[in-house]
């Protein structure tokens, strides 16, 4: 069966190929290879791939870049994913469309499952939101995956920054108002492999059990590399960005659980994994 991942050089598409490499003949893709807000492209490229699989992991994922480039957030993140799914509609592929938490307001008390109606509060939200209703418009075949708080080996992500502020400042200041779940990359290429070979389709969150604030998560993160940095929780107002995040935006995988499908591990234990495997390149030895 071939599998091809859009977005394959991102934190997520790299963990995808590796993951997937294992039990399926993978194909790569970034925008060397095509662009997506090109649908005569998109349709070029993915015909001649014939994919049995398409998991779109390419998006336009820098939230505040988004508000001051709201165009090219809905070019990319909206325009991008229909075409990716008129594709594989005309191929009769698979598509795994990955979104995003921040398709939620943050306003609701306790975790959101995917009955809970969206109501983004930023341009990202936004773009992929529409790219989730332009999915379901296109093809009966699709899988569209919420995710949260994403980190990896692969690029930047809020770990690797944590780690790399703590060798130069002596102490730290981590927005404390805002809960999610982290999630690992891998644990979430994981999930998506014990979907594929299955007609489950729909909405689905995907992320690790339990949550936290970015101050508790900056915490965790030093207690396991065993450095001593003085971290000062702040709000979110004094620590202004341009796009505006949900104060909540934890997800339950309620839809995985009810399928008996959830693999998805702690995010402590998950975070664990994830700091031994990047000891050598980012912690002082």
């Amino acid at each position: 069966m071939k599998v091809l991942v859009t977005g394959a050089k991102g934190q997520l598409g790299y963990d995808l190929v590796e993951v997937l490499g294992s039990a399926y003949r993978v194909v790569p893709a970034s925008r060397v290879d095509f662009d997506i807000t090109d649908v005569k492209a998109t349709m070029e490229f993915i015909k001649e791939v014939e994919p049995d699989i398409v998991i779109h992991a390419a998006a336009f994922t820098d939230v505040d870049a988004c508000e001051s480039l709201p165009d090219k957030a809905f070019r990319v993140n909206a325009l991008g994913a229909r075409n990716v799914a008129i594709a594989a509609r005309e191929v009769g592929a698979k598509l795994f469309y990955i979104s995003t938490d921040y398709v939620f307001d943050g306003t609701k008390k306790g975790p959101y499952i995917e009955i809970d109606s969206p109501n983004p509060i930023n341009v990202y939200g936004k773009s992929k939101l529409l790219g989730e209703q332009l999915v379901k418009e296109q093809l009966n075949r699709f899988f569209i995956i919420r995710i949260a708080w994403l980190y990896g080996p692969k690029g930047k992500n809020f770990v690797k920054t944590m780690l790399k502020l703590a060798q130069e400042k002596e102490e730290l200041q981590v927005v404390n108002d805002q809960r999610g779940t982290p999630t690992y990359t891998k644990d979430l290429a994981r999930q998506i492999m014990e979907l594929i070979p299955t007609e489950l389709y729909g909405t689905y969150h995907c992320t690790s059990q339990g949550s936290c604030t970015w101050y508790e998560f900056a915490l965790e993160i030093f207690r396991q590399a065993g450095l001593g940095v003085k971290v000062k929780p702040v709000t979110s107002e004094e620590f202004p960005r341009p796009a505006k995040r949900p104060k909540n935006s934890v997800l339950e995988n309620y839809m995985l659980k009810l399928e008996g499908l959830d693999i998805m591990p702690p995010w402590e234990e998950s975070l664990e994994k994830f700091m031994k495997a990047i000891k050598k390149e980012v912690l002082p030895s």
